[in-house]
């Protein structure tokens, strides 16, 4: 009798829900010094992921996604196809960075810290990204629901074998994600391979 009684409650705790990500309204922008006179922009999509997330236990959440390296955008087609060859980026070889979730820290109510490994150029490192949940709830239309995020890191390019051209391009590269992912039931089970 007393095992009955306490199995409801367990029964009816939530289970972290199922996102996959918007990839028409997430993107990554970055940016690193160009011999000291500026720090240039250049950005990519998320060509795919999914996203668990638990609003009130946010260690039960987790996340995987894609990163388009053949997207970038540095804002001139030559300037593209340069970071692109192997010297750099290396898309040829290894068109998708990969970021897959290790651990997540929920710092208040709205900020954290996202633990996990990005794999780029065959590499990888662990990386941490402090996080702000922007907004989770309905679309103005009622028709899905979203959870939004901000995203910071700072990456080190040498740690991914990005060794070019040391004297006049920087080695800290500043990194800022903003994502949205839509509810899906389904986001993981329908994983494709890059």
């Amino acid at each position: 009798m007393l095992l009955a009684l306490a199995l409801p409650p367990f029964a009816a705790l939530a289970a972290p829900a199922a996102y996959r990500y918007d990839t028409t309204h997430s993107q990554i922008v970055f940016s690193i010094d160009h011999d000291g006179f500026s720090r240039p922009f250049g950005r990519l999509h998320v060509a795919r992921g999914w996203l668990r997330f638990d609003p009130d236990d946010w260690s039960q959440s987790a996340t995987e996604l894609d990163i388009d390296l053949a997207s970038l955008d540095m804002g001139d087609k030559d300037w593209n196809a340069a970071v692109l060859k192997p010297a750099f980026l290396d898309a040829g070889t290894s068109r998708y960075a990969h970021f897959a979730s290790t651990s997540v820290e929920r710092k208040d109510d709205t900020h954290g810290v996202l633990h996990g490994n990005l794999t780029l150029r065959g590499i990888t490192r662990a990386v941490d990204l402090p996080f702000t949940l922007n907004r989770r709830g309905g679309t103005i239309y009622g028709m899905h629901t979203v959870a939004g995020f901000s995203a910071t890191a700072m990456l080190r390019r040498d740690d991914f074998g990005i060794t070019a051209n040391a004297n006049s391009i920087g080695h800290d590269v500043s990194v800022w994600l903003e994502l949205e992912a839509i509810q899906d039931d389904k986001a993981q089970d329908n994983k494709e391979s890059p």
